[in-house]
């Protein structure tokens, strides 16, 4: 059995997703959820659905091992971020090479970066009048938003949606994406 990891902020709707999709899988299970935020909805939404939460906070995950230990002791097959917002440390990528990986609001390389998640990402892709976004799928490494690229899916965008209609379209490309691209990952 195939062993996930989640790492997330804030409501949780794709850890949830996550956990859900996986929940009477054979092949693989979310044996944990850890979050740096710890008024996380995300521990709500882990612990009505059986599965164990942890918080920590910056120097557990950036200066010290502390989070690192906990993750060992896991044994995680992949670590997934869903809406993780702090950039993944070194010591920890190092000991998981190639196990790290993000789900992006966006079509990377564009609005990818230090400050680009969530609204910030659908206001910038509105405010430059693009005509199609998406969702990638990546791994994880030492800079925001630059692992190789595991998936993308486009969705358009029509002249009079705003931010929330795309922060609404993205939000339906991850919850059908996500978990399939995740499940065929593991089975690699």
């Amino acid at each position: 059995m195939k062993r996930i990891v989640i790492f997330a902020s804030g409501s949780g709707t794709n850890a949830e997703n996550l956990i859900k999709f996986f929940h009477n899988s054979d092949n693989a299970s979310v044996i944990q959820v850890l979050t740096n935020n710890p008024h996380a909805k995300v521990l709500e939404r882990a612990k009505k659905l059986k599965v164990s939460a942890l918080s920590f906070n910056r120097i557990a995950f950036s200066k010290t091992d502390d989070v690192l230990n906990v993750l060992k002791a896991s044994k995680p097959d992949l670590i997934i971020l869903a809406g993780f917002l702090w950039k993944f440390p070194e010591h920890i990528l190092n000991e998981f090479p190639n196990k790290v990986i993000n789900v992006h609001p966006a079509l990377l390389p564009k609005y990818g970066g230090k400050g680009m998640y969530g609204m910030h990402v659908h206001e910038a892709v509105i405010a430059n009048k693009e005509t199609e976004t998406g969702i990638t799928i990546h791994y994880v490494n030492e800079r925001y938003d630059e692992g190789a690229t595991i998936f993308q899916v486009k969705c358009d965008i029509s002249a009079t949606d705003n931010a929330n209609d795309v922060a609404s379209k993205i939000h339906e490309l991850e919850m059908e994406h996500f978990p399939k691209v995740v499940e065929k990952l593991l089975n690699e």
